[in-house]
């Protein structure tokens, strides 16, 4: 949220295009501050003035220079940057004690060429944890959406409110914000809207929809009124010890939910519908792991002639709601305990721009009935993690920050993985898509299993019994998840 800053000092870490034009849009917004100097590296840049703003450098000299003077705030304006030179910056700035530091989108989320100042943020410590984000030309990805009617379930979540977001350079005609929380589509109503006045983007006609995907009757009615040609499906239910501790719903929501969508697509003639997957849903131990791999059968299994609906599954995502990371941060400010379930957890981290941007690619280049990885990388340890992230607080790891083993929570596994034995993945022509050879599909008896999971979730009169039954409905998933668990002492109700 930008705030009126008058009599603020900005120092811009970077000289080019980007670094400029956000200069230019500051000196025309003299409410934010003023822009005292560009920092750069290049020493033909060194030494010159820019719009009368002087060109100071190399950026580590000046700013051990700026320890006894600092500044207020830093813009890093330096969208190519790999992550460690964004680390080593940012570790620099904090140790001038700049107030507030903050920086650009990637390049990859730059579309029309130019950043704008609307667009930069607050840089945070989880910024710097991950790999270098591979650079996508979304100008060229999001071209099978020119004027069409893009729907995003769960708008306002981590990775629909990004898809929103880079969708507004997409050329579409109208955007549907779906979701069934009202504050957060509000919010990321508000945030496109504000992204649009500054300049972000196309002038897309922004819908917000409350809605519940598991109102049958009124998912048949937003569709076909909305005359929605695409659909990316990223609303779930995802914590995964909670939803052990509420299977049903889980089940209510990503199952019958994203049937529920899926039917009311097939009707009303929506032309390609994406869903985001997850790797809980290989060899799934958990309910919600359970809940997403039928949700993926259920849209590899569609055939209509003309539709293309596919699936696209990937790991974590930093930073996203109910992530690790942003629990880390919280126990760090507060001086420990970091907990980390077990030292040898590792998951597959990426970051949430990144991720939105493949996701888009992939609904370009999936065909029907595809499921599509997104290349994560190694995954990462969950320990070394939280061990970088206190350096980064500017704190030791156990010796000032101290660490605390809970063991794993129900429903977890030591280390995920994003495709089962005998399934092979396959190049695309994007470097970090690979599409999936399955080898199986929950045994032929889909159709069954939902025919007896229905009177679970939704009352029935003819078999009351069954309603709410938390274990009959781990005992029914556990005929096409055998590798489900189910918890000895649990209740049925």
């Amino acid at each position: 949220m930008i705030q009126r800053r008058s009599g603020n000092r900005i120092y811009i870490i970077g000289a080019g295009i980007t670094g400029v034009t956000l200069a230019g849009e500051i000196r025309k917004k003299a409410v934010f501050g003023k822009v005292v100097a560009f920092l750069d590296d290049d020493a033909e840049k060194i030494g010159s003035r820019i719009h009368s703003i002087p060109v100071l450098g190399p950026i580590e000299e000046v700013v051990e220079l700026l320890k006894t003077t600092p500044a207020d705030e830093a813009i890093i304006a330096i969208p190519g940057a790999t992550r460690e030179r964004l680390k080593r910056i940012y570790r620099l700035l904090v140790g001038a004690g700049f107030v507030r530091i903050r920086f650009v989108p990637r390049i990859s989320q730059i579309l029309d060429g130019e950043a704008h100042l609307i667009q930069a943020r607050q840089i945070n410590p989880e910024d710097l944890l991950s790999r270098d984000p591979v650079q996508v030309n979304l100008k060229r990805s999001l071209a099978y959406l020119r004027g069409k009617r893009v729907l995003v379930t769960g708008a306002g979540g981590s990775i629909g409110g990004e898809l929103c977001r880079q969708l507004l350079s997409g050329g579409a005609e109208r955007l549907y914000l779906f979701g069934h929380g009202e504050n957060s589509i509000y919010e990321i109503e508000r945030e496109l809207r504000l992204l649009q006045e500054e300049g972000v983007g196309e002038r897309a006609t922004i819908v917000p929809i409350l809605g519940e995907l598991q109102d049958r009757d009124f998912m048949h009615y937003i569709l076909e009124r909305t005359h929605a040609e695409v659909v990316f499906h990223t609303a779930a239910h995802k914590h995964v010890p909670l939803l052990e501790a509420n299977p049903v719903e889980a089940v209510k929501n990503n199952v019958f939910g994203t049937k529920n969508i899926l039917d009311a697509a097939s009707a009303a003639g929506v032309e390609r519908l994406v869903l985001v997957s997850t790797d809980k849903a290989v060899d799934p131990n958990s309910v919600y792991g359970a809940s997403k791999l039928i949700a993926e059968e259920l849209v590899l299994r569609q055939q209509a002639a003309g539709r293309v609906f596919l699936v696209v599954r990937f790991g974590n995502v930093l930073g996203s709601r109910g992530s690790i990371l942003p629990l880390f941060r919280t126990q760090i400010l507060k001086g420990g305990p970091l907990t980390v379930t077990d030292p040898q957890t590792k998951r597959f981290f990426m970051t949430i721009p990144e991720a939105a941007s493949l996701v888009l690619q992939a609904g370009g280049l999936g065909r029907a009935r595809g499921l599509y990885l997104l290349d994560m990388g190694e995954a990462v340890s969950i320990k070394e993690m939280a061990e970088q992230l206190v350096r980064l607080y500017g704190y030791e790891p156990e010796s000032e920050i101290p660490f605390s083993y809970t063991g794993l929570r129900p429903g977890e596994k030591l280390e995920e993985r994003l495709w089962s034995d005998g399934d092979t993945a396959l190049p695309t022509e994007y470097p970090k898509i690979l599409k999936l050879d399955r080898h199986y599909a929950l045994n032929g008896q889909l159709e069954g299993v939902l025919q007896t999971l229905a009177p679970i979730c939704y009352f029935s009169p003819e078999n009351p019994d069954v309603y709410r039954n938390r274990t009959v409905l781990r005992k029914t998933l556990k005929k096409i998840v055998p590798t489900l668990r189910i918890p000895e002492d649990e209740p049925p109700h």
